[in-house]
């Protein structure tokens, strides 16, 4: 990869409240980046404003129609192991045309800070958008990771939720399996305008030690919440938590968002100012025909549904949405069996 722009941070940069609506330099260099790289016709289609509509029901499901994603992005890799090692004759991340790079990320490092030290991340415009800023965060892209969280990561992937000043910017990732389309480990980091209901979404407290919840709500899935700055915890909890995934070959997908404290569930006015992250475990997806309307990866279980099709768009209910996401959820039973295994492990 090329040379390109550093944009250097401190933990004094994470924004702790949002009383005053204001951009934060992460956004501004995020926002006029990208928006740079779409007039200059980088991107496989032009973003506009995309249909949206709230569907009905105690999901709040947000259904999106972005028909040119489902038409011109990239064709995904063929996948067939959650631990399939990097392949340097495939498509990487150190393949793209140079001026699909936004900037580097580069934490200026306190003596505490073990996961972040001296490392750095590439900031990289997704060219087949799902919503406005969408880019994908690259850890050290020439060390060629296989698509499998490390905790420079997922600190990565907390921390630019951190650096952001608008509560809609999202960053999630998909395990292999679990429909990553590209072996070579990243994150997707967009901005969503809408609140949603994995925010303040009731939980439950299965390990103090670890501070780590099982979410009420459907889908069911693994919670843990931090208000910075240390993350030294949440960070290696996480991570210990998807490596089981990975050593039992559970696909598993992970989506990073403000929200409310669990103790504060339920309320939507509650302060969003702390950061959630979401794992849910899942059956995996190896060659799998894709859904007619939408794929369940990161942005479908957290309620963010982009359709490939108008019709679909237009007539889907919650309850076919929730019918769609549950061929794709572990059952019920395999699901305890798992959080007995966690819990142990833990």
């Amino acid at each position: 990869m090329d040379d390109c722009a550093v944009f250097t941070y401190t933990e004094e940069d994470f924004v702790k409240d949002f009383s005053s609506p204001s951009k934060s330099r992460f956004d501004i260099a995020l926002r006029s980046g990208w928006t740079e790289k779409m007039k200059a016709g980088l991107f496989r289609y032009h973003l506009g404003d995309l249909d949206t509509r709230i569907l009905p029901g105690p999901c709040g499901f947000i259904a999106q129609l972005n028909i040119l994603r489902g038409v011109e992005r990239r064709k995904p890799q063929e996948i067939v192991s959650i631990r399939q090692n990097f392949d340097p004759n495939q498509f990487h991340f150190n393949k793209i045309n140079p001026k699909e790079l936004l900037f580097e990320l580069q934490k200026v490092i306190s003596e505490s800070d073990q996961n972040g030290r001296n490392k750095k991340c590439k900031i990289i415009i997704n060219v087949s958008p799902l919503e406005f800023g969408h880019c994908l965060l690259v850890p050290e892209p020439d060390r060629c990771y296989p698509q499998i969280l490390t905790p420079m990561a997922v600190q990565i992937g907390i921390e630019t939720v951190l650096l952001s000043a608008d509560p809609g910017f999202r960053v999630g990732f998909n395990s292999l399996g679990g429909f990553a389309s590209v072996n070579h480990l990243h994150l997707h980091g967009y901005y969503l305008d809408h609140q949603m209901r994995l925010e303040s979404s009731p939980a439950e407290l299965i390990h103090p030690q670890n501070n780590l919840f099982r979410l009420v709500d459907f889908p069911t899935g693994f919670l843990f919440y931090t208000q910075g700055p240390d993350l030294t915890l949440t960070v290696n909890a996480v991570c210990k938590l998807t490596d089981i995934m990975v050593d039992k070959n559970i696909a598993h997908n992970l989506f990073i968002t403000r929200g409310c404290p669990p103790n504060k569930a339920g309320d939507p006015s509650s302060a969003r100012n702390g950061v959630r992250v979401v794992v849910w475990p899942r059956l995996s997806c190896f060659g799998a025909k894709e859904e007619s309307a939408f794929n369940v990866a990161l942005c479908e279980l957290a309620g963010h549904l982009p359709f490939k099709n108008r019709k679909d768009y237009e007539t889907v209910t919650e309850e076919e949405v929730k019918e769609i996401i549950r061929k794709y959820l572990l059952p019920e039973e395999e699901f305890s069996e798992l959080q007995k295994h966690i819990m142990k492990q833990f």
